[in-house]
This record gives structure tokens, sequence and C-alpha cells, in this order.
């Protein structure tokens, strides 16, 4: 009898683990294919780089036909906090261009299919490097799995959810302008503090300067001469 329900407990210990196995696995399946649908939605490139002064520096990427595209751009440190930028389609055709701009953004449908060239310059600064933030979103925005893929009016808590989403997006674009604008009053105050510095340390030297010459003539007023330095004063 013990040795029947010592096999009928570890039959039921192995039943409950292969189901949590299962149920484990069916959920990292369920989060890989939703991670998938959202990577598969749209390409998004963020990132900060650093232009040096007198150069230029071009990205790429690749867009079909048809397909909507976000630029934006923002230089956050540098200078006159200002660049030139171009964007050219695969047959090197300018599509948009501007000069000496600090903060813009372009969005445009591509036409043909190929690399789209996006460039910054510059050249018109020969001593400022800058600090240019740029967002190049190619494609819609990912649904969200499971809301957006049936036809069905949607539930309460799939309205929630959509509302939810937005909601989040906007305030990820809100951070990063909040960090780009904190960045740009991070580098200005820094380059005030270090103007402040040499100005006080220019000052403390000329005063100290000015006392040591001060005390210098003043000693010199008052140092006795010796009786022939004296007479030879007179002659």
């Amino acid at each position: 009898m013990r040795n029947e329900q010592l096999n009928s407990q570890r039959n039921d210990t192995s039943i409950s683990k292969s189901k949590n196995n299962k149920n484990l696995t069916s959920m990292l399946w369920l989060s890989l294919v939703a991670l998938m649908a959202l990577l598969q939605g749209s390409a998004a490139v963020e990132f900060t780089f650093d232009l040096a002064d007198n150069a230029e520096d071009c990205f790429y990427e690749e867009i079909k036909r048809n397909t909507s595209a976000y630029f934006e751009f923002q230089v956050s440190a540098g200078g006159q906090q200002d660049v030139d930028v171009t964007l050219k389609d695969p047959q090197n055709k300018i599509i948009y261009s501007l000069e000496r701009a600090t903060f813009d953004s372009h969005q445009f449908t591509a036409e043909i299919t190929g690399v789209y060239t996006a460039c910054f310059s510059n050249k018109f600064s020969a001593f400022s490097h800058k600090i240019v933030y740029v967002d190049f979103q190619v494609g819609d925005e990912p649904s969200l799995p499971g809301v957006d893929e049936h036809a069905t009016v949607l539930t309460q808590m799939e309205t929630s959810a959509q509302a939810i989403h937005k909601a989040l997006n906007d305030i990820l674009d809100a951070q990063t302008h909040h960090r780009l604008r904190e960045a740009q009053g991070r580098k200005r105050a820094e380059d005030i503090n270090q103007r402040v510095m040499v100005w006080a340390s220019l000052e403390t030297a000329s005063v100290i300067l000015i006392g040591l010459v001060q005390i210098l003539v003043l000693r010199n007023f008052f140092t006795d001469r010796k009786p022939s330095q004296a007479r030879y004063g007179r002659l």
C-alpha cells in the first residue's frame, strides 16, 4: 500500500511538473511572437553623434516604395548649434535640404525602393564641433498584438490598451525631447561656468599682481638711503 501511494504521488508530481513546463513554454512562445510582431512593424533608428568641425557625416537607410518615413534632428550642443542637413533618395535627388538649422523634422513617402541618405555638414565651422540627435523612423507604428488584427468591434479592455499604448509612446517622445533640452541647458551652463572661472582667475591674478607692485613701490618710498647714496643723489 505504501509503495502504491508513493508511486501515485510521484506520478502526480511528474504530471504537475509537465503541465508547468508546458505553460512556461507556451508563455515564452507568446512573448516571442509578440516581440516579433513589434519588430516587423517598423524600423526606427535613434542615436546621438559627434559631428567634428569642418566635417560631414552621412547615414543610410533602406526604404521600400510607398513606405512612409519620419526624419527628425536636433543640435544639442556646440558652437551656434546649427548644421546643414540634406536628405537624398537612391537616385541622388535631394528631397529635403536645410542650412544652418538647429531643429527640424520631415515626413515623406518613398517613391522608389532603395537606400536613402541623410547627410549632416559642419564644413562652415572651423573650430567648434556639434552634438546632433537623429530620429529616423521607417514604416507605420506597430499595432498591439491581438488587438488590431481582427475586424470586429474592440472591447473596452482593448480600447483601453490602445489608449495606454498611445500615451506611453507620447511619454517616450516627451522624455526624449526633455532629455535633449536638459543636455542642451547643462552644456550651456558648463560653458558659462568655465568662462566665469577663467575670468575670476584672471581677476584674482590681476589683483595679486597689483598688490605686489604697490607693496614694492611703497617699500621703495620708505627705504632709508645711505649717506653716500644721498650725496650722489644731490649731485
